[in-house]
């Protein structure tokens, strides 16, 4: 299996609007970061996209890719979900609803954004989707999706678990038991909006350090950055050994 980052960058991206930070005005390629989501390709050749944001078109061009078989969504927060319209192509290629997996809060988030794409009737070039509410291990064509649950501030919300690789996005903690899932695994994804400061909803550095100790990936990359981390090139070299900053259209194989 593959899972390939799409995006890596939190909710405004980066470049942010209006800012000359030093991250912002980079020409590295790696400090420009789509917000974040994610594509998994299974041995079978089945893409399943992990949520759907605003840069959805433009990842889906940028890394020449043609088709989705299924969506998995972590939550329902604007730069996880507003780019599911434009999935339309890919549903009028194949003539049938794509299917979204997600929490049944999530689900109802959903329809109420896009009520156009559920309605009994709908008017010609409208979306269509099918949605499966989730909350425990499940097959998803040839692959095995264990969901993780994290608080993201007061809110739970999923991470998805694929054989030995975990990938978290917008996580400010997690319980005990669900860190029972992410034990020394190859491949552990988690969110790190900065370095220092706290934040009520995200991991920042220090706390991602910590969950390196207790977890023992062998490898963790960062995503959900923002332009607060700092440059990419100098960041990395900050960071032990075995953690990496992910960037767009880095693919790993697990």
């Amino acid at each position: 299996m593959k899972l390939k980052f799409f995006g890596t960058g939190t909710s405004q991206g980066i470049p942010v609007i209006g800012c000359d930070c030093e991250v912002c005005t980079s020409q590295n390629s790696k400090d420009r970061r789509f917000r974040s989501s994610a594509i998994i390709t299974t041995e079978t050749g089945k893409k399943i996209l992990i949520d759907c944001g605003p840069d959805f078109r433009m990842q889906m061009l940028e890394n020449h890719e043609d088709h989705i078989d299924a969506v998995l969504i972590t939550h329902e927060h604007n730069d996880h979900v507003i780019g599911l319209d434009d999935m339309r192509p890919l549903i009028f290629k194949n003539q049938k609803p794509i299917s979204i997996y997600c929490m049944k809060r999530v689900g109802r988030e959903i329809v109420s954004r896009f009520p156009y794409a559920f309605a009994d009737v709908k008017y010609p070039g409208a979306p269509s989707f099918d949605l499966h509410e989730i909350s425990e291990p499940f097959k998803l064509f040839d692959a095995e999706v264990i969901p993780v649950e994290v608080a993201h501030f007061n809110t739970s919300i999923y991470g998805f678990k694929f054989k030995k690789l975990a990938y978290i996005t917008d996580a400010s903690s997690i319980s005990e038991t669900e860190k029972e899932k992410l034990k020394a695994l190859d491949y552990l994804i988690l969110n790190c909006i900065r370095k220092v400061e706290p934040h009520p909803a995200h991991f920042i550095l220090p706390q991602i350090l910590e969950l390196n100790e207790e977890l023992k990936p062998k490898h963790l990359y960062l995503t959900h950055i923002s332009h607060h981390l700092g440059l990419h090139n100098e960041t990395e070299r900050e960071l032990p050994d075995n953690v990496h900053l992910a960037f767009d259209g880095l693919e790993l194989e697990f």
